[in-house]
């Protein structure tokens, strides 16, 4: 098994292994970093369903791009605790990153990849893709863009074509010298990072969504109907990231109306159902609302305090 390989920041200081340097150097270009756990993709740290609300968390959960990095201080004790992999967030770093992947075993024979869906899209659109930063992924490429200035850009899949996601607000990506069982992510093209082409944004900038229509509950008692309809409101206000995010948000409506659920008040599926509504108008996925929601009725209705003592 080769060892991991060492590079010199300059002349002053000792050499740092791969994974550090990584993490330093993207902080050096104002990208802030999360740690990842070693081999792997997933964030370290805790999940929102198991926070503590202490520490960094105790005014709500943070998020991983809410605890992304750029102190060299904070990132060397970081890595110092165990060889993380390094994620980027790209939202907080400015950036929007074309991730290409290849096509899926099951997928029939001549199904295009991220590469060629790209491709294809450059010919349709007639346009040619300016040379910028490139990294070789796992399993396919990260194409680097600076995100336009004014136009908050969020993730997206498949949106411009079959097998290529982006990642924006809400997300990052693995940096190079991380590596996980499919491979190691190495950058291929070491060049400045280009402005994200106008006419890419443009297909990448969601279209405004109609307001939702108010909620109305015609199950259960007054009361909780009531409870249901004005979380179903407070949800569908909600904004991304920070301690009122819209997850956040979800869990905290859901709580506060499973009590009525444990009382008998409302059935539960109705609950489910409006909350899981107001829940995707704010474009959160719907496998992230109904896992949230789930879990925030479990929880209350299994501790829930009888109605009497309430």
């Amino acid at each position: 098994m080769t060892q991991p390989t060492t590079i010199r920041r300059d002349d002053e200081q000792p050499l740092l292994p791969d994974l550090l340097a990584s993490a330093l150097s993207a902080a050096e270009r104002g990208w802030p970093v999360i740690p990842l756990h070693p081999g792997s993709k997933r964030p370290a740290g805790h999940p929102e369903r198991a926070c503590p609300g202490t520490g960094r968390c105790t005014e709500g959960h943070r998020t991983p791009e809410e605890r992304a990095t750029t102190d060299p201080e904070l990132i060397r004790a970081a890595w110092a605790q165990q060889p993380y992999n390094v994620g980027i967030a790209t939202g907080p770093a400015g950036l929007l990153v074309i991730d290409l992947d290849p096509v899926k075993a099951e997928e029939p024979e001549g199904a295009p990849d991220g590469a060629t869906s790209l491709q294809a899209l450059c010919e349709r659109a007639r346009q040619v893709l300016p040379g910028t930063y490139r990294v070789r992924t796992a399993r396919g490429e990260h194409l680097y863009f600076t995100a336009p200035t004014g136009v908050r850009l969020k993730c997206s899949v498949d949106r411009l074509g079959p097998h290529i996601d982006t990642r924006a607000w809400g997300g990052y990506v693995v940096a190079p010298s991380s590596t996980t069982p499919d491979g190691t992510y190495e950058i291929t093209h070491d060049v400045p990072v280009a402005e994200l082409p106008d006419w890419l944004t443009r297909l990448l900038v969601e279209p405004d969504k109609p307001a939702p229509a108010p909620v109305r509950v015609h199950d259960g008692t007054r009361a909780a109907r009531v409870a249901l309809e004005r979380e179903c409101t407070v949800i569908a206000a909600a904004t991304e990231g920070g301690p009122n995010g819209r997850n956040n948000t979800l869990h905290r409506s859901a709580c506060r109306v499973a009590r009525f659920v444990a009382w008998g008040h409302i059935p539960r599926h109705v609950v489910e159902q409006a909350i899981q509504g107001a829940g995707e108008a704010t474009g959160l996925p719907p496998a992230e609302c109904r896992t949230t929601i789930r879990s925030a009725l479990d929880w209350v209705i299994a501790h829930a305090t009888p109605r009497e003592a309430a």
